[in-house]
This record gives structure tokens, sequence and C-alpha cells, in this order.
């Protein structure tokens, strides 16, 4: 309901962005698409759309104003399964239950210095590694590091990829299954369009399928969460340690060949971190995969120290 609203009041703005910041936010935008042509609007000023962009997200986005039936209306997500060789139009409906969702809630990335064309970068695949590759491949880099140096890979909010790694995307289960269960009035059965935690409403949601108590499966998702987080922290240390030591390394004379591997591998760290700190809810979509990439973060950053350890000796200095 406030998407318009909250992305015009954030301090982001205020410096020049394109019109593909608006490609999630509103209905208006399949319409302003067809009337410039999508890579004329993604390259348009943000500011320039302001007249053209009114309306928060709402029912078309997902339907079809006619049948109903659930539809893609954002050409990123049909793009990138094309590129897989995917007709996306082939999907079931209980695929389009998520897909509708992964329009917008994926990683993705700007690509073109002028164009800014929205790309999800899944041509190797949908796991952090897959898109490293991918990232790697057309050597994008979000931006280098002022402590480090390293060249960043930011994360945007991988939600889909990482519920697609965890048991209830296995078991066939959908977005909507969770976060908009069905709710029966007058004998009509439909999804809640009231898009919410699942824990706001574990009756109609987790107790479908789960016979537990309220309080065993809150218990159930805070644990998990509690653990990814754990990890993160760790991670989170790990990394930052990373970063200020090889800042020293810098100041203290380190070349960029000695360097070179030591940036690369906190490239590789950060993004692991990130992609499981960016995403929304994937501490319980997918828990065991987000302690596996964040396992990797660590072993990557202690990597990273270790040859910084062997720079800042040589160098004679000694770290508090």
């Amino acid at each position: 309901y406030y998407a318009i609203k909250d992305i015009r009041n954030t301090f982001r703005v205020d410096v020049p962005q394109p019109s593909t910041c608006y490609a999630c936010k509103s209905t208006d935008v399949p319409r302003v698409m067809n009337k410039f042509g999508i890579s004329e609007f993604y390259k348009k000023p943000f500011k320039e759309m302001g007249g053209e962009i009114a309306n928060a997200i709402g029912c078309q986005d997902c339907h079809d104003s006619k049948t109903m039936n659930l539809r893609i209306t954002r050409p990123a997500l049909v793009e990138a399964f094309d590129r897989q060789g995917k007709d996306i139009t082939k999907s079931t409906h209980q695929e389009m239950r998520s897909l509708v969702c992964a329009q917008c809630h994926v990683e993705y990335y700007f690509k073109g210095k002028e164009d800014k064309y929205l790309t999800f970068p899944w041509d190797k695949g949908f796991t952090v590694e897959n898109i490293e590759q991918y990232y790697d491949s057309v050597k994008h880099v979000d931006f280098v590091h002022s402590l480090s140096k390293a060249p960043i890979l930011k994360a945007q909010h991988p939600d889909y990829e990482i519920f697609k790694m965890g048991i209830h995307s296995e078991r066939g289960l959908a977005c909507a299954d969770c976060h908009m269960p069905y709710k029966s009035t007058g004998g009509v059965k439909f999804t809640d369009h009231h898009i919410q935690s699942p824990l706001n409403n574990i009756s109609n949601s987790c107790q479908v399928c789960h016979r537990e108590t309220e309080t065993t499966l809150l218990n159930n998702v805070y644990d998990r969460q509690d653990k990814v987080l754990e990890l993160s922290q760790i991670a989170t240390r790990s990394l930052v340690k990373a970063h200020i030591e090889a800042k020293t390394a810098w100041d203290n004379g380190a070349n960029e060949e000695q360097m070179k591997p030591v940036l690369e591998l906190i490239r590789q760290a950060q993004w692991r971190w990130d992609f499981v700190s960016a995403s929304h809810g994937g501490s319980f979509h997918a828990p065991l995969e987000c302690a596996r990439i964040l396992g990797n973060s660590i072993e990557r950053s202690e990597k990273a120290r270790v040859l910084l350890s062997e720079i800042l000796t040589k160098q004679n200095v000694k770290l508090p």
C-alpha cells in the first residue's frame, strides 16, 4: 500500500536514479512500459516518471483484469526464464502462485551503464554459487569497499531463490500457501489477500499440514532463525576483521599482486554473508542452505585473514 510513498521518501532518490527503481512498486509500470517501451522506461530518470506512477502494488500486478487468472506482468522474470530455455507460460497454477511473487522478491541488478536494464542473474542457476558465477562472467561490481578495496557484490533480496532450496518448496508448496492461506466465506474458498507472515495466522497456514501446537510451531521457527542469526554474526565478525586487516596491509605498502587473492576471497565471503542477510525469511525458508552459505562465508573470510597475516608479518605489522 505504501510502496510508492516509501520509495519517494528514501534518501536514495535524492541522487539520480533510473526508472528501473519503480519496476516492482506500481501497477502503473506495465502501462508505462507499453507506452515508452521496456528499455526506454528503464533508462528514463526516476524523477521524470512522477506524473505517470501513482498507484501502488495492486490486483493487476498478479491477475488478468478480465479473467482474474494469475499472470506475469514484469518482463525481467520472463526474460530470465527464456535465457534458461524455459517457457514460463507452461507453468502450472501452483507454480504461478510463487512466480507472481518472484517478479519482485528476487536478486537482481541493473544491466548496462546507460541502459539500467532490470536483469535477474539466473542464467547459470539459482544458488549463491550459480549467481556468483554469472556476475563474475560479466565482471559485475556493485561497489568497491572503502576499507579493503574489495570489488563487492551487493545482494538485494534473494527470497525466491532461497525459498526454492528449502523443504517447503521441495514438498511442492508455493509462497501463497503460507503467506496467503486459503479461507472460506459463504461456502466459497479463496486465498486470503491480507499478505503477511504465516506466524500471524498459524492455524490457517502452518496447521493445515502440521499437527503441533501453535507454541511448538512458533518455537520451531524462532529456533531455526536464532541459529542462522548466530552463524550470521560469526560471519559478520570474520568479515569485518578481514576488511580492516586488508586496509592495514594496503596502508603498509601491500601491492595489488599480493592483495588480489585476498580481495577475491573477501568478495566471495561478503557475497555469501549478504545473500543470507538480505533475504526476507531465508533463515526459515531454507535454514540448512543458509547455514551452509554462512559456513562458506566464514571459511573464505578466515582464508583471507590467513593470507593477510602472511602479508602483515612480512610488513612487520602487529595487529591488536
